[in-house]
């Protein structure tokens, strides 16, 4: 690409890039992307980010598609590779072009940077960090800035590397640059403490500050990553020491920042919650290089949170960042020793083990619990208005990692890792607190109902340790339904708590005698005319006495009807997306616990899922839940209606459909959907055989769910044979042949009792539709290679193949042969030789008893390599005789797997928790089984018979000769020889 020509030519399509009108950018893209590819394209978009005069909006498109092709692009082994020389001069253009005026496109330019550097330093860069380093020696304060800027975004990306060679490489470049760093930082954070002090303009302190940030970001990672022990490093403990230092003159220079701007407080708030992250990332990485700061830190964070002259300084962030401090040293492993302290091997566990007992005194514990409950749980103005505006969402638990970002769930997990850790000596302070409160409080004392909220709070916070310590059920009956019977407003919070208290409690301390009226409680607060926030809170503590281990349904009953018409109501009047997915999760949980005890009850959800499906068209989490709630309504129903057809299977179709989108969402649930569908239905229709043409592409998709899709393959088949097999059977088998290479044994094992049951099932048309798999079934046994269980499967499948069509099997025998280049007889040898080698580890009567009725078919076949294995063919026809005959209470011999009249197939079945049609199929199916219709022992002496007649008496006396005389006696037992 010549540079001059086209320059202006990647300007103007930039230009068109940038544009908002879609006519003009779409074509502007794809001429984009159709240029990267072209030698000299990123040293003309280099030319055009540098070139300050130009649209910013058209620097910023350059920029971003700069960044992205060195993902594509830089690497040597990369399609399309960047060349060398173009690579070197975009290298020597990058780290001279530290003038940019506009911070966004600096930022950028310092990831790309970075982004080259994580490639090419040291060996291809390694003037990079030089260049930088005199760059931030610069009197220039524009050039600085940026230069620190580049070298922190090229140190974050370096220090992210985690192969042992790198990490060498960074720690080599950490010892080399740290006290350098250290003292520039250093410098630049005592200059916008010395501008906070004597009143500098903010442009003056907000210059030195964001350069003691660059900095001081770029110490976390040389702190982090730089060092193999960072105790081992005198310029890292200092650093560490003096943290603290700056932790606290910062906070207390925040103060006179009020009123020159809120970037410049933001700034400076931002520079104290990287002190602490500092903190928590050696703490959390190397915390045996910590155990110094374990009292400083103990200390450094008591002081703000927990005094009144340290609350003065505070602020949000840094409050929970002081919190997961504690937390931090609280639950670290390696400061936790033995049971058995002599037995503590790393001394300095032990001496973090004595730091922490002799800062955590009683006094101390007490005063930090008292402060926690009676200040930080008390619910604020803050958070009552937020309850009135949005009830649902204040409502809403906040799960996962939040304690790490939000200060409620931060102080709470603070609070029971306390608790749990020195139990002894907070249960009575707790208990004490509980007393006090022991009684009801006015509607009309505010303060008065928040300290109750705040205790009840932490009893249900802390109720697996105080388990010995309360009487739940006592305190349930006499106080607590009290509480829940004040209607006023502002008990409302209190019946909130209440409710979530007793969910908290139910599953650790409540006699099964007091689950009845768990459950009146619990519905009292369910109507309508309740508070929001309080149903939904009285929902999940529903949803916590049904999951227990101790629900016992028929306790429930009573108590059905009314508890799924209220959630009924809630779903309906409920707005927010993740509301209805909570109670649509409650129903289906109850429905799954309740099983068919919830027919009655169901018509009225049955009517409402599809006007609420259609509402969640742009809420796919909510289709997930009521995807799953379809699942457990049809188990639960036993028998699929036609009427419900019209919705049931859209929802398949859309969440099994690869082409679409939700496909990512609704998967899983789709499929347990599709085969809840299948195993509870009667008959098969057109609209649910359609369904069928979705899983050849499905098992192509994802071996994730593979279990599930053959379930249904199986499922479909027994529902309808021959339509099934002649619809999509063979599609389904090419895929299911295609996935055999590259599955374990499980896999392996479901996909063959796929091609078992095709056979099982319609032999007539099966064999043909599975002829695709049946090469590589038959070369697994040849070659011998798979565990027992597997050989036993394919072994199995060869077996019925015989059983079905002989001519088949001499067909993919044939066809073996000549991949292999072998005689066909050659190949029938080693498959015959492995068989009998084989059967004897397979352990299942059934199959025994299979692959010995199919080696008695073979005797007739006329076949001289079985003639020649006869003594061995006849020892495993033998043992699979002796292992299934046994005698009747009549003293008469029977073939214990064959069902005589009488007998149900259901003794051949496994135990289900509830019968479906399908396992009604699946009983039909052991029915027309040879191996339940057949007798070994009469089909193997018809076989015997003929046998003789085909080789004439004199052959078969030397085939006799040729059994072993113990065989012989056996054989004997069983047949007339």
């Amino acid at each position: 690409m010549d540079l001059q020509t086209t320059h202006s030519m990647v300007l103007e399509i930039l230009q068109r890039a940038s544009s908002q009108n879609p006519d003009i950018l779409k074509p502007a893209e794809t001429k984009l992307k159709e240029w990267e590819t072209q030698p000299g394209f990123y040293t003309v978009l280099f030319n055009v980010i540098s070139n300050h005069s130009i649209d910013l909006n058209v620097r910023w498109i350059a920029v971003l598609y700069f960044k992205n092709g060195i993902d594509k692009y830089w690497r040597k082994n990369s399609p399309n590779a960047i060349s060398e020389q173009e690579k070197t001069t975009l290298r020597q253009g990058l780290v001279s072009n530290l003038r940019e005026p506009i911070n966004q496109i600096a930022t950028q330019l310092a990831v790309l940077v970075s982004k080259v550097a994580r490639i090419d330093c040291p060996k291809e860069w390694p003037e990079l960090f030089p260049t930088l380093l005199q760059a931030v020696e610069s009197n220039d304060r524009l050039i600085q800035h940026r230069a620190l800027l580049m070298l922190h975004h090229v140190v974050k990306s370096i220090s992210s590397k985690r192969l042992a060679g790198d990490r060498k490489i960074f720690q080599d470049f950490t010892a080399t640059i740290y006290a350098y760093i250290l003292n520039l930082w250093n410098n630049y954070t005592e200059a916008f403490l010395r501008d906070i002090n004597s009143n500098q303009p903010a442009e003056v302190i907000t210059e030195n500050l964001e350069k003691a940030l660059l900095s001081l970001r770029i110490l976390r990672k040389l702190t982090v990553h730089g060092f193999r022990k960072p105790s081992e490093s005198q310029d890292a403990m200092c650093f560490m020491k003096v943290i603290f230092q700056r932790a606290k003159s910062t906070l207390e220079s925040r103060k006179q920042l009020r009123g020159k701007g809120i970037y410049l407080l933001e700034l400076c708030e931002k520079f104290i919650i990287h002190l602490t992250k500092i903190l928590l990332a050696v703490l959390d990485t190397h915390p045996l290089s910590y155990v110094d700061f374990i009292q400083s830190t103990l200390e450094f964070t008591v002081f703000y949170i927990f005094t009144p002259e340290g609350a003065n300084l505070i602020y949000e962030r840094f409050i929970i960042q002081c919190f997961n401090l504690i937390k931090g040293i609280l639950l670290c492993v390696e400061y936790k020793p033995a049971k058995l302290i002599e037995m503590t091997k790393e001394p300095e566990t032990l001496r973090a083990h004595q730091i922490k007992m002799a800062f955590f005194q009683p006094n101390t514990l007490t005063e930090m619990c008292r402060k926690l409950v009676s200040h930080y749980f008390l619910l604020t103005q803050d958070d009552l208005a937020m309850w009135d505006a949005d009830p649902e969402t204040f409502a809403t638990d906040e799960g996962g990692e939040s304690w790490k970002y939000s200060l409620r769930p931060c102080m709470e997990t603070v609070f029971v890792t306390l608790f749990h850790e020195f139990r002894e000596t907070l249960a009575p302070v707790l208990l004490e607190m509980i007393q006090s409160t022991n009684c009801l409080v006015s509607p009309d004392d505010l303060n008065a109902i928040l300290r109750k909220d705040a205790i009840y709070n932490a009893v249900g916070l802390a109720a697996f340790d105080l388990y010995d310590e309360v009487d739940f059920d006592q305190w349930f009956t006499n106080t607590l339904t009290q509480e829940l019977k004040v209607k006023d407003n502002n008990y409302r919070i209190i019946r909130r708590r209440v409710a979530w208290l007793i969910g908290n409690w139910t599953g650790i301390k409540l006699c099964p005698e007091l689950r009845p009226a768990l459950y009146m409680t619990t519905l009292s607060l369910l109507h309508s005319d309740e508070d929001m926030a309080v149903r939904l809170t009285a929902s999940t503590t529903l949803r916590h006495a049904v999951d227990d281990f101790e629900f016992k349904c028929e306790q429930f009953r009573p108590y059905l009807e009314p508890a799924f018409s209220l959630l009924f109501n809630l779903l309906k009047e409920a707005h927010e997306c993740d509301t209805k997915m909570h109670v649509l999760n409650i129903m289906s949980l109850i429905i799954e616990r309740v099983g068919i005890e919830i027919r009655p009850h169901s018509e009225s959800l049955i009517q409402y899922l599809p006007l609420l499906w259609q509402d969640s068209e742009e809420h796919n989490m909510l289709r997930c839940a009521i995807v799953s709630t379809l699942v457990q309504l049809v188990k639960a129903l036993t028998s699929v209606s036609a009427s419900m057809y019209p919705f049931l299977l859209p929802v398949i179709q859309l969440g099994t459909d690869v082409h679409q989108e939700a496909i990512v969402y609704l998967l899983e649930d789709s499929l347990e959907l599709w085969l809840a569908v299948l195993e509870n239905s009667t008959a098969m229709t057109h609209e649910l055989m359609q369904l069928f043409n979705n899983m050849p592409a499905l098992l192509e998709y994802s071996s994730e769910n593979l279990r599930c899709c053959l379930c249904i393959v199986q499922a479909h088949i027994l529902l309808a044979p021959e339509q099934t097999l002649k619809a999509q059977g063979m599609p389904v088998i090419v895929a299911c042949d295609s996935l055999l290479s590259d599955l374990r044994s499980e896999g392996i094992v479901l996909l063959m009792r796929i091609v078992e049951t095709c056979i099982r099932a319609a032999p007539n048309i099966a064999i043909d539709t599975i002829k695709p798999i049946l090469p590589r079934t038959f070369e697994a046994v040849y070659r011998d290679e798979d565990y027992p269980m597997v050989i036993s499967m394919y072994l199995s499948v060869v077996a019925r193949v015989l059983l079905a069509s002989f001519p088949t099997f001499s067909d993919i025998l044939s066809g073996l042969a000549q991949v292999h280049g072998e005689t066909q007889q050659g190949i029938f040898n080693k498959i015959l030789d492995v068989w009998i080698a084989k059967m004897p580890a397979v352990s299942q009567q059934d199959r025994r008893k299979l692959l010995g009725l199919a080696l008695a078919n073979l005797l007739t076949v006329q076949s001289r390599s079985v003639l020649e294995r006869f003594n061995g063919v006849m020892v495993n026809i033998v043992e699979a005789l002796n292992d299934i005959t046994k005698t009747d209470e009549n003293g008469v011999t029977v073939d214990s797997l064959v069902i005589t009249g009488g007998q149900s197939p259901s003794a051949f079945q496994d135990e289900v928790d509830y019968e479906t049609e399908h396992d009604l199929r699946k009983r039909q199916l052991i029915l027309s089984d040879p191996i339940h219709n057949i007798v070994l022992r009469e089909y193997l002496q018809s076989q015997i018979n003929e046998l003789k007649s085909q080789v004439g008496q004199v052959h078969y006396e030397q085939l006799i000769q040729m059994l072993e005389p113990d065989l012989l006696t056996q054989l004997r037992e069983h047949i007339t020889l």
